[in-house]
């Protein structure tokens, strides 16, 4: 019978496991969705199928750039635990990903997962495979890719936090500074232009609440709310902070003396906006030893 795109799909997505392979089982089965998991599981490519309802928040960001210094990316892959990303397979997996983004100029993730390897798999069913080597849930959760026509600043804290900065104007050092600044502060954007209206009408909004409870007049009340508010954009613009290595200037002034500037910054932190599962260690591996 004929295979559709939608139950491969399903089944891929209760599985996590390839394509091929979700076609391949479908096929022995009839297209029976359940039957065709319990094929997979026989077989034991459905590890993923127990994986995919878990939170993969752990994992490693990857940087790699160009020998001219001009492109540069970063993927972050997510596992469930500290000890998978440290290991050497999911380690090399997140190199030859992160090589392979570099290489094809890939800037969202759609088009990441549609690469392929050196083993002839596309980056999403290499994952989906990786799943069932290693035994959790692995997520190729993000990517960022910057061309400049200037330099590219990059630093990497560890393995958790990771940064990507495009100045057009400057020199590699002070792009190296400005990307360690942004991975201690973490700015939201470079310039207050940069802000939605959006966000700085919450925060507005927030502000007038807190400022009328004083009782003071309504003119004292809207000094008050700009104030606070450009406090605000100070606080969360790269221009508008207080460079980390010396909390005397602003990261504005810094690049004014250099006569360098900022285009564009990507910040990856391992797991961010994830929500974890607080879990009990022992129930954790009872729950385990009952699965297995």
């Amino acid at each position: 019978m004929a295979i559709s795109a939608s139950q491969v799909k399903e089944l891929r997505e209760r599985t996590g496991a390839g394509m091929m392979e979700c076609k391949k089982a479908l096929v022995e089965t009839d297209g029976d969705i359940e039957a065709a998991v319990e094929y997979m599981r026989k077989a034991g490519l459905a590890k993923a199928d127990k994986k995919a309802g878990r939170i993969a928040a752990e994992g490693l960001v990857g940087i790699a750039i160009s020998d001219d210094g001009k492109k540069a990316v970063m993927v972050e892959i997510n596992s469930e635990t500290d000890f998978v990303c440290k290991g050497e397979q999911f380690q090399s997996f997140v190199k030859e990903v992160t090589d392979v983004a570099l290489a094809n100029r890939c800037s969202d993730l759609e088009k990441l997962l549609t690469q392929k390897l050196a083993s002839g798999d596309s980056i999403e069913d290499a994952a989906k495979t990786l799943v069932v080597s290693i035994g959790e849930k692995i997520s190729v959760r993000r990517v960022a890719f910057i061309e400049s026509d200037g330099v590219v600043g990059a630093y990497s804290h560890g393995v958790r936090i990771a940064v990507l900065v495009d100045m057009p104007t400057g020199d590699v050092s002070l792009a190296k500074d400005i990307a360690m600044h942004i991975a201690a502060s973490s700015p939201v954007c470079v310039s207050a232009d940069d802000v939605s209206p959006e966000l700085i009408e919450k925060e507005k909004s927030i502000f007038s609440a807190q400022a009328a409870e004083s009782g003071k007049p309504a003119d004292i009340v809207e000094k008050m709310v700009n104030g606070r508010i450009n406090k605000y954009l100070k606080e969360v613009t790269l221009l508008g902070q207080a460079f980390v290595k010396d909390p005397d200037t602003t990261v504005e002034k810094l690049l004014a003396s250099h006569s360098a500037s900022v285009k564009a910054f990507y910040r990856f932190e391992v797991g961010e906006g994830i929500e974890k599962k607080e879990e009990n260690f022992a129930d954790e591996v009872m729950a385990q030893v009952k699965d297995s």
